[in-house]
C-alpha cells in the first residue's frame, strides 16, 4: 500500500464521529489493519460486529477525503504521524487503554529514550516551585544527561520546565490540546521552535482543532502515559495537574509531589496527595532517582547473590519466562518491561506477585525489577 493511502485511512480512523480510542484499537484487531476498516464491504464490516450506524460514518466519501487534506498537511509540514502499530510510539504509552491511535510528532528526542519524566503543576507558579525545577533539573542532568522532560507547554510550572530544560541542554517534549498549525499559547512560540531541535512537539490533534478547555484534559492522559513518572512541583487544592496525576495512578507510574507549607494555598493540592499517599515527597534530585531504582548499587549488589537454581528455572510458565528473560541483563521499569516481555500490564503484575513469591525477581522502588 503506499504510505499516502496508508496515513490517509489511519486519519480516518481517528475521526469517525462516535468512534474514540478504545473503539479504534477494536476495529484494528477485529479487521486486522487501517485500510480493511475502509475498502470492505459492508456486510464483510458487519460479520466483524461493527454497528451499522458506524458502518454508515466509515463508508461517508466525506471522511477520507477530510482525511486525504489532513495527510497532504503533515507531509508538506514534515511531520511525523506516529500510530500505535509502530515502532517510534512510546511504549510507555501503548499499554493505555485510552491511548491514541494515531500521535502527530515533530521533533528530534526518541519517545522511547530509557528515562523521561513528566514535570507538570499550576499556571500560577511561585518562585519555591520554579527555584526548585532549577535546581531539580540541575543536580537531575549532572546525573542522567539523556533524561527527557515532558511537559504541555502552558504557564506557569510547564513552559519553566520546558525553558531550564533547554537551558540545561535537556531534551524536553511539549504536550499539546490542540493542532500542529498553531502555538498555544502565542507568547510561547519561540520556545516551542526550539524545543523542536532540542526535543519535540507531540499531540493527538489535527491541524484545526483549537485548544479547547476539554482538549487539555485529554492532553494530560498523554503526559501521564508517556513518562516513567510524573511529578507535580505545585498546585492549589484543584487544578489540572492533579488530574494528570490522578491519570497517572490508574496508569500505575510512580507520582511525586513537592510539598509546600500547612499554609501556602499554592501547594495545598501537592500537600494532599502526599498526606493520601497517592505521592511520594518530593525531596530532591538525589531521592528522586534513589526512589526511582535508578541508581546502579542494585545491580552490583545482584552480582555477589547465589544464580537461582536451575530446577526452578525449568518450571517458569511462558509469561514468567518472558519476563526472566527481559530482566536478565538488566533491571527495568513495569512499563517498559511490560512492552519488551510482550504481556498487558494488568496481568503482568499477577505475574510478577507469582515470580517474586518464588524468588526469581525483586521489586525495586519506583516500579524497577530485576532478577535476584
Amino acid at each position: 500500500m503506499h504510505e499516502h493511502s496508508r496515513l490517509t485511512y489511519r486519519i480516518a480512523l481517528t475521526k469517525i464521529p462516535g468512534v474514540g480510542d478504545i473503539i479504534a484499537r477494536n476495529l484494528l484487531r477485529g479487521m486486522g489493519d487501517e485500510a480493511a476498516i475502509f475498502t470492505e464491504s459492508r456486510k464483510a464490516l458487519l460479520a466483524a460486529g461493527i454497528s451499522a450506524r458506524i458502518i454508515e460514518e466509515i463508508k461517508r466519501p466525506a471522511l477520507l477525503e477530510e482525511a486525504k487534506r489532513e495527510a497532504e498537511f503533515v507531509e508538506k509540514n514534515k511531520i511525523t504521524p506516529i500510530f500505535i502499530s509502530g515502532k517510534e510510539y512510546p511504549s510507555r504509552l501503548i499499554d493505555c487503554v485510552d491511548a491514541p491511535v494515531l500521535l502527530y510528532y515533530k521533533g528530534n528526542a526518541d519517545l522511547n529514550s530509557k528515562k523521561i519524566i513528566s514535570i507538570v503543576g499550576t499556571r500560577k507558579a511561585t518562585s519555591y516551585a520554579t527555584d526548585f525545577c532549577e535546581t531539580f533539573l540541575r543536580e537531575l542532568s549532572s546525573l542522567f544527561p539523556d533524561v527527557i522532560i515532558a511537559s504541555g507547554l502552558a504557564y506557569g510550572i510547564d513552559i519553566h520546565a520546558h525553558r531550564t530544560s533547554l537551558k540545561l541542554g535537556l531534551s524536553t517534549v511539549g504536550v499539546l490540546a490542540h493542532g500542529l498549525d498553531r502555538f498555544y499559547p502565542s507568547v510561547h512560540q519561540r520556545t516551542a521552535l526550539e524545543m523542536i531541535g532540542q526535543g519535540g512537539l507531540l499531540t493527538e490533534f489535527p491541524s484545526g482543532t483549537n485548544p479547547d478547555k476539554h482538549n487539555f484534559v485529554r492532553r494530560n492522559r498523554i503526559v501521564a502515559g508517556m513518562a516513567d513518572a510524573v511529578i507535580v512541583l505545585e498546585s492549589a487544592e484543584k487544578g489540572g495537574s492533579l488530574i494528570t496525576a490522578e491519570i497517572a495512578s490508574s496508569y500505575y507510574k510512580d507520582v511525586f509531589a513537592l510539598p509546600g507549607r500547612a499554609t501556602d494555598l499554592q501547594s495545598a493540592g501537592c500537600n494532599n496527595l502526599i498526606v493520601n499517599n497517592k505521592a511520594a515527597l518530593l525531596q530532591s534530585a538525589e531521592s528522586f532517582v534513589r526512589q526511582m531504582g535508578w541508581g546502579n548499587t542494585a545491580s552490583k549488589a545482584s552480582s555477589a547473590k547465589p544464580p537461582i537454581q536451575r530446577e526452578l528455572l525449568l518450571d517458569l510458565t511462558h509469561e514468567e519466562r518472558a519476563v526472566y528473560d527481559a530482566l536478565y541483563s538488566e533491571e527495568m521499569q513495569v512499563n517498559l518491561l511490560a512492552v519488551r516481555a510482550n504481556i498487558p500490564l494488568s496481568k503482568l503484575f499477577y505475574t510478577l506477585l507469582d515470580m517474586e513469591m518464588k524468588g526469581i525477581i525483586k521489586p525495586l522502588p519506583g516500579g524497577v525489577y530485576r532478577v535476584v
